[in-house]
């Protein structure tokens, strides 16, 4: 119960901001990040609240698939929705967006 405090408040957190970051260009790290928390329930098949690759490459989680490696920080081979968050947060402070998200002009 906690955890899912603690995870709904950081999701609350996250689209507070959403249109702060609009402006800054991180508007779609955040709409990222609330549809790959959105989806991990979907793509987490043997519901233990990990993510494996073989999930997030089955699953409708196209954020987490394209960047599991980068999320997946200590190479455990899953990833967990906290993994999520950290790494949004990484990519919110460093203001720079991931590659899949950045224009080409």
């Amino acid at each position: 119960m906690r955890h899912t405090r603690l995870m709904l408040t950081a999701l609350i957190a996250i689209a507070a901001t959403t249109a702060a970051h609009a402006q800054t260009g991180l508007g779609p790290i955040a709409n990222q990040y609330k549809n790959a928390t959105k989806n991990f329930d979907i793509a987490d098949k043997n519901k233990d609240g990990l993510l494996t690759k073989e999930e997030a490459e089955k699953g409708p989680v196209p954020f987490i698939r394209a960047h599991f490696d980068e999320i997946d920080k200590t190479h455990r081979g899953v990833v967990s929705k906290q993994d999520v968050v950290d790494y949004i947060k990484s990519l919110q402070q460093g203001h720079s967006a991931p590659a899949a998200a950045s224009s080409t002009h």
